[in-house]
């Protein structure tokens, strides 16, 4: 058996819906293919994200997906010390937060309603490739093994993607550019629900410990640890179990879900596309470095693989000099806010406690209007130039 269509894509995240939609919306035969049985399932996820980019991927905030709306983040230093951050100002990962699951299966039914189609339990297993350029996908569904051709391949298969790989990118990770993640979703927690909490120093080697509620008293309470600080399998587990013992407004929660993965903090790849094929979000390694956050960034590289797809199948140009446009329009909207956090995240990972409290501390007293980690860098240096000498050279 094959089939055939002008595109397809692999993986039904946020990228892969995105990327499904806009291709579908501009007149492209799309197929987006999923190896679970449900999209959206299981969540890997903290579940928080902004609202302030939804729009710019035609994403329409709904009370289905949207478990509560959050007026800012706190930052809060190993000694106590709370910085307080108003929506506007926070990051990509402040704003509302959501049911992942309906969020996900959200996206994939606006992919289907612009035209595309989705085949669930369905797995690619190796890439087609002709005169250089990608041509297609293997895949398997139901015990079947069968063939899809395509002119355009979009791949969106995550952190553990296998496009790329296969189609000779280097997609490889050094165990510093690793976070290893475990998440609890707690029930009868006395939390704020107005607030994102994130929890720094070394309670969590190299990472960070957060809060999102998800309602008056239940909330995500996770942890990202860097994997090369640690010295073997569930030890970021036993952080987030040592700091929800030390704190009594979560100690009394009851878990109703735990969920453990990776996540990449590592640059983006030098190279995202090959004639027919581009690489979307996690596979490509736009997850920010600092914050872990990802839906922002591969939704909106999925609108843009999306529209390029449709001018390569309207030009029937399927070259490299075509794909380029995709990998200069998100590089463009992204990489070097990337490349800078990277950057930045190399030096926290190496920051004593004692100075994540005076950072914290000297942060309540400057005036921000934007909490990137550029503004904060020079908001910093304006009155507190000896804090930030070691990172000049991100100014």
């Amino acid at each position: 058996m094959e089939l055939e269509y002008d595109v397809v894509v692999v993986g039904a995240g946020p990228g892969g819906s995105v990327a499904a939609k806009y291709a579908a919306m501009a007149g492209c035969s799309t197929l987006m293919i999923e190896k679970r049985q449900e999209i959206g399932t299981p969540v890997r996820c903290g579940e928080g994200i902004a609202k302030r980019w939804l729009d710019d991927v035609g994403i329409e905030p709904s009370k289905k997906w949207i478990a509560n709306e959050v007026d800012g983040a706190r930052i809060i230093s190993p000694n106590g010390t709370i910085l307080t951050v108003d929506e506007s100002r926070a990051g990509n990962e402040c704003g509302f937060v959501i049911h992942r699951d309906v969020f996900d299966m959200t996206l994939a039914q606006q992919a289907a309603s612009a035209g595309a189609e989705v085949m669930v339990k369905t797995s690619a297993t190796g890439i087609m490739r002709e005169d250089g350029r990608i041509t297609g996908v293997r895949a398997r569904s139901m015990g079947r093994e069968f063939n899809i051709k395509s002119k355009i391949v979009i791949a969106a298969d995550g952190f553990e993607s296998q496009v790329g790989r296969w189609a000779g990118i280097n997609t490889n990770l050094k165990p510093k550019d690793v976070d290893s993640c475990y998440e609890y979703t707690l029930v009868g927690v006395d939390i704020d629900r107005r607030y994102t909490d994130f929890f720094i120093g070394n309670i969590a080697p190299g990472g960070y410990i957060w809060m999102f509620p998800k309602g008056n008293d239940i909330a995500n309470v996770g942890i990202g640890v860097q994997t090369s600080k640690i010295k073997g399998p569930g030890e970021a587990k036993m952080y987030l179990d040592r700091f929800i013992q030390k704190h009594p407004e979560f100690s009394k929660g009851k878990p109703i879900m735990e969920i453990a993965g990776g996540v990449s903090i590592s640059p983006p790849l030098e190279r995202t596309t090959l004639p027919g094929l581009m690489l979307v979000g996690d596979a490509a390694r736009m997850i920010d470095p600092v914050t872990g956050g990802g839906i922002y960034n591969a939704c909106i590289a999925g609108r843009i693989a999306g529209e390029v797809a449709g001018r390569a199948v309207e030009n029937a140009d399927y070259s490299q000099k075509m794909m380029d446009a995709y990998e200069k329009g998100w590089r463009d909207r992204m990489e070097e806010h990337l490349y800078r956090n990277y950057l930045m995240k190399e030096k926290i990972s190496r920051l004593d406690d004692a100075t994540f409290d005076r950072l914290v501390e000297a942060m309540t007293k400057v005036d921000m209007k934007r909490m990137t980690t550029l503004d904060i860098l020079r908001a910093i240096q304006q009155k507190y130039p000896d804090l930030v000498k070691e990172f000049e050279e991100f100014m």
